[in-house]
This record gives C-alpha cells, structure tokens and sequence, in this order.
C-alpha cells in the first residue's frame, strides 16, 4: 500500500538523527484517513487495509522500505535558546516522491519515548491529535502552506496530561521537516560541515533555483546568502497568509520555523474571532511574544537566528559575514509589508496598487477593533456591501460609527478599478472564507471524540473546512462566533 521510500535524510551521518522504532501501542485503531492526500502520494488505495493500516500509522509495524529515525534540532522557545532538543516523540519514516514529483517527508507523531524525549513519555492525546489533523487540513484548504495530516490513530491507552486522556498517534506529511533549529542544533556544536550539509540539502530540496544556470557564476558563499533570502522571501508571504484570516500560530519557536516555508505544529493555535492585534490562545504564552500582531516581527527575529547558523559559510570574515547577513534581514520588514499589502488588497476586492491602500486597510480594522467585529464574518460581508450600508455588515459591529465612515472611502476607492460589482463580489467570496476552525467547534469535535468515542463532530467539522470559500447550506452554524458561554480563551500544546 506504501509508496517507495527514498530515505535520504535516513542516509545522512549518524550525528543528524538516533535510530528508533515506534513503540507499539495495545489497540491501534484508525479514525480518520485522509484518501485525497494517500491518493496524492501514490498510496495504492485499491490495497488499503485498514487493519494494516492501523498498525502501521499507530506505530506497531514499520512500513516496507521504511528506517525510522528521531531528527536532532535545537531552537530558541519563547527567546530562551535549549542547545537539544529534537524530535521527542516523532519518527521520521522516510520521504517518497508523490505524484507532482515532489519529495515528501512521512512522520508518525505520539510514536513513543525517543533519545530526544528529555524525561517525557513520548506519546500524544487524542485531542491535540484532532487540533492538528483539523486546523492543518483547514489551512490547506484555506491556501495556506502547511504540513498536512494523513491519519489519525488511537492506541487504545492513557496519556497523562492535565488529566488521563486517550492517546493518539498522528501521521503528518511534510515538504520537510528542515527547521530553523535543526541548523541551530549543529551551530552550537561548531559543527560547519554539518550546516553544509544542511544547506545544501536545503537548496537541493526546496530552493533548486538556487542551483539554475542563471545563478553558475555565484559564488558558494553567495549561495547561502540566497538561500537566506529566500527562506525569508517565503517566511514573510505566510505569515502574511496568517494575518489575513487571523491565524495565531502559538509557539512560533525557531524549532517550529519550517526552512521550506510551511506552517508546522498546531499546538495551542487558534483563530481570532472579535478582531484585537493583541489576542493570545496560547496558555504557556504569558508574556504575549507571540501575540497575533507580533507574528510578522517573531519571524523576522527568527530568521536572523537562521543566519547567524550560516555565518561561516557565507564568509571567513565574520565581521564581512554579519555585515552581508544584517542586510537581508534588514530588508524583510519591507518584504513582509509588500506581502501583506497583496493579501489585504485582494481581501478588500482590490487588483490594483494605490498609495492610499495600506491606509485603507488600517481604517478597516481600525473599525473592526473599535466594533469588535468579528474577523472572518467582517471580511465576508464585504461582498453585501458594495452598494449600501448593507445590515448584515453593521450588525457585526457594537459600534457602527467608523465602519460607517469606512464604506465611503472604500467604495470610492473600488470605483477606481473600474470592474463592475458583481466581478467584484466574486473576488471577494473568493479570498474571504466563510468558514475557519471555529475554536469552540474544534474543542465540541474533540471532547465528542475524547469523552464519548464519538467522532461524528470531527467528521462533519472537517468536512466544511475542506470547502471554506463556498456557502454550505445547513451549515451555517459553522460559521458563527462562539457563544459567550462556550468562548475559547485559551488553549494547550498537549506536550
């Protein structure tokens, strides 16, 4: 049923990774399987076996071609840097070639303790499982670049966390799993050749332009500075995706900063309902670092930890080295604005580029905070407001008086791109989603699942975000805020 592995980071020096099996479980069962992304990796679906694949996504038997592997990274966690930490309960089965001739890493999440575990017992709920395998599977569909979820399986034990909770392992699928960490890991270590290595591996993988005869004259260590920018370049455009449907990652610690440019780990993340750049789920996340409106300048932060790893090789002169690296970090804020400009130009209907258009799109949420206005449903009904003050629109908002005054301006604005209004309204229903992970419809599907083995609610809620930009009839529950009564305020990382 399993593609061919290729296994080339399996192939690295021993120094990259530990050797470990997944550690079987007493009752593996398969709850969710997603068919669509077995299908884009060249699973043979017409061979599925649900028993087999139980035990082999709950870790009890290892693929055919498949050697495990645990990855050593280290990462700066909230701006505290940790010289070890790796993959403590992750295994990396190896990577296959799907369909579109690209190479994908395969991981079994909750697989068991691992030499990286650090005391812990290796193993993942149930609940945190579900969080993933949704708000992934919703960020793919919303557009987003994301690792994605294959399966989910139960392992028909305990996990002690807050309380007992039933475990869990996941299949996650990766561009890679080539972090900021995994490059700091070795920089603590003086470890030059390994950074190389990395690097190298890097450009190969996922920046093979970097390789293109435009760039045969660059020189190596002109190379590595490429690489850096172009980390950055897609660093500053998915961030920019999150700002624009109010994605709050949680731990954005440079062990969860993806050198591929995907969103990785779905711990305590949520989605900002009534609009507040300061909003924060994230329990452990008591002193706001990584706050909805400071994720832009977190990434920045990170990535200048990313350059300092390649220092050595972009220059034997450090001085000459950190003089050439500084640049490029120092150009991402206008990288990153140009960025988000697109993606909220595109959500205000906008094909255009004015002068007056950042201004714009802070009047806009200018008013959302004022109105606390829900976020998504905001950006919607823009849709219903192209000719009059429409009712579905100002009722979202306590305060209506600035988005009163807001609607003139934009639609003075629209009228300057001479598009008629339906086309208009096509746009926006097409960037703006009707539907998100809803917090408290996340936390409804996996206490059904958790508490009573019912995943009937995850179904369904996958189901919508799967289809976020189409209208669903029946379905409009999804789409609503969360009652006072059942407001998500804070949320947990399940580690």
């Amino acid at each position: 049923m399993f593609p061919e592995f290729t296994l080339r980071y399996a192939r690295l020096p021993e120094r990259f990774f530990e050797r470990f099996d997944p550690v079987p479980v007493s009752e593996p069962r398969l709850v969710a399987f997603n068919r669509p992304l077995a299908e884009e990796l060249g699973f043979d679906l017409e061979a599925f076996d649900e028993h087999q694949a139980a035990e082999w996504f709950g870790g009890n038997a290892v693929p055919p071609g498949a050697e495990p592997l645990a990855q050593a990274y280290a990462g700066h966690q909230f701006g505290t840097f940790v010289p070890r930490l790796g993959d403590g309960r992750a295994v990396l089965l190896g990577e296959v070639t799907d369909r579109q001739a690209r190479l994908r890493d395969i991981q079994l999440k909750g697989a068991g303790r691992t030499p990286f575990s650090r005391g812990a017992d290796g193993r993942a709920p149930l609940g945190p499982v579900l969080r993933e395998y949704l708000v992934s599977e919703a960020m793919h569909g919303l557009g987003i670049p994301t690792t994605r979820a294959l399966a989910a399986v139960t392992t028909g034990e305990r996990v002690f966390r807050r309380v007992p909770e039933p475990g869990a392992v996941l299949t996650r699928v990766a561009a890679s799993h080539l972090r900021v960490g995994t490059f700091q890991y070795y920089a603590a270590r003086g470890d030059v050749e390994a950074i190389r290595t990395l690097a190298d591996m890097a450009i190969e993988r996922h920046y093979p332009e970097l390789l293109g005869p435009e760039l045969a004259d660059v020189d190596e260590a002109g190379r590595y500075l490429a690489l850096i920018e172009a980390v950055q370049a897609r660093q500053a455009a998915l961030v920019a995706k999150w700002m624009g449907v109010g994605f709050i990652h949680g731990v954005m610690n440079t062990d969860n900063t993806t050198i591929s440019g995907e969103t990785i780990d779905y711990g305590p993340c949520a989605f900002m309902e009534s609009y507040d750049p300061r909003t924060v789920f994230s329990s452990i996340d008591e002193g706001e670092r990584y706050a909805y409106a400071n994720q832009p300048w977190i990434v920045q932060w990170n990535l200048a930890r990313l350059a300092e790893t390649l220092l050595p090789l972009i220059d034997p002169d450090q001085e000459r080295a950190v003089e050439l690296a500084t640049a490029l970090i120092q150009a991402y804020p206008e990288r990153y604005e140009r960025e988000w400009l697109a993606v909220m130009r595109s959500k205000l209907g906008l094909a255009s580029e004015q002068a007056e258009d950042r201004e714009l799109v802070e009047g806009l949420l200018e008013a959302m905070h004022a109105g606390r206005a829900d976020f998504t449903r905001t950006f919607r009904r823009l849709a219903e407001a192209l000719e009059t003050d429409a009712p579905a629109l100002l009722e979202l908002f306590e305060r209506d008086e600035p988005i009163r005054a807001w609607l003139p301006r934009w639609r003075a604005r629209l009228a300057r791109e001479d598009v008629d209004t339906a086309e208009i309204a096509t746009r926006l229903r097409a960037v703006n989603p009707a539907y998100i992970p809803r917090n408290h419809k996340v936390e409804e599907a996996l206490a059904a699942a958790a508490e009573h083995d019912d995943f009937g609610p995850f179904e369904a809620l996958r189901e919508v975000l799967a289809s976020p930009f189409a209208e669903q009839p029946g379905r409009e529950a999804y789409a609503m805020p969360a009652p006072p009564s059942e407001r998500v305020f804070r949320t947990f990382c399940g580690t």
